[in-house]
């Protein structure tokens, strides 16, 4: 190489950092360009929101008076003693474990069945899909309609193997149960998608190095496609429990929070707080407490989960 090319060259991979500095800053430019109206809508709405209802939280904040005096904590005082906060908690939470976990697993099986290299499967990924479109109203009263004592066809289908009509809706031991096998019909279409893309991101040479180590299908999806879906079911799952820890419609259509309060959740009784009562300030209060729960939830789920995957 003579010395004009070895300058040259030498000039060039002086100049390439200073290029790289200038792109980058470029695309960091345009991406906060093009992330500033979502950031203004978050603030505005999201974050001034969080900070409004936690302020709100330490007034007796009732909208018919005037005067909101500070309270400072007792508005938590008065929730940790109130037994009606620990019923619609209870409720609230035995709720989620089993509508996060009955969706979680009706949508993992569900992505396996549609991804099989068989025909009709696009059709089959739309028709399980389809109750996800429909809104809380309309689910609310075909179940009510499906879980009826004197036509409800779940009962009459029991009937064939002799097991007397159930009260789903009416009994204290059932209620629960009936609005998460609701919410799992009504909710697993959008995780079944999901785990259909988290699915196709599994490289096919793992399955075909095991099945020429002699792995059966079993050994297959428990041993490769399980502990590769680990960050998938983290997303479903954290999503599902942030979700279902702010179930209202269901109860509210269907129960009303009944019977007794063994359907009544959290956000059912922030309802009433808030919008019957006109108590705005222990409505807050319950907001922010629900808000932190949620977080322990969400953290717990990471710790379990959270492992990096390696394929």
């Amino acid at each position: 190489m003579s010395t004009l090319d070895t300058t040259t060259s030498g000039a060039v991979g002086a100049n390439r950092p200073s290029i790289r500095m200038r792109l980058s800053t470029r695309e960091a430019v345009a991406a906060y360009i093009f992330l500033a109206p979502f950031i203004i809508f978050f603030s505005v709405f999201v974050v001034r929101a969080i900070f409004e209802a936690v302020n709100m939280s330490f007034y007796e904040w009732a909208i018919l008076k005037p005067v909101k005096p500070y309270v400072g904590i007792a508005n938590y005082q008065e929730l940790f003693s109130d037994y009606v906060w620990w019923i619609a908690l209870k409720n609230t939470i035995i709720f989620t474990v089993m509508t996060v976990a009955g969706t979680t697993i009706v949508a993992l099986v569900s992505a396996v069945a549609v991804t099989q290299p068989i025909k009709g499967t696009g059709f089959f990924r739309v028709l399980l899909y389809m109750p996800q479109l429909l809104s809380v109203g309309v689910v609310g009263l075909i179940w009510v309609w499906l879980l009826s004592t004197q036509f409800g066809v779940i009962n009459y289908l029991l009937s064939f193997v002799n097991i007397p009509p159930v009260n789903w809706l009416g009994d204290e031991f059932t209620v629960i149960p009936a609005l998460s096998l609701t919410t799992i019909w009504w909710g697993f279409g959008f995780p079944m998608l999901i785990f259909i893309a988290g699915l196709q991101g599994i490289p096919d040479h793992l399955y075909e190095a095991a099945k020429i180590d002699g792995a059966n299908s079993r050994q297959l999806f428990f041993y490769i496609t399980l502990p590769l879906l680990r960050p998938t079911i983290l997303f479903v799952t954290v999503t599902g429990v942030i979700a279902q820890f702010q179930v209202f419609g269901q109860p509210f259509i269907m129960t009303t929070g009944g019977p007794g309060r063994a359907s009544y959740t959290v956000i059912y009784y922030l309802y009433e707080i808030a919008w019957r009562n006109f108590r705005m300030g222990y409505g807050a209060a319950v907001a922010v407490t629900l808000a932190g729960i949620m977080a322990v939830f969400t953290l717990f789920q990471f710790k379990v989960l959270g492992q990096r995957v390696d394929y």
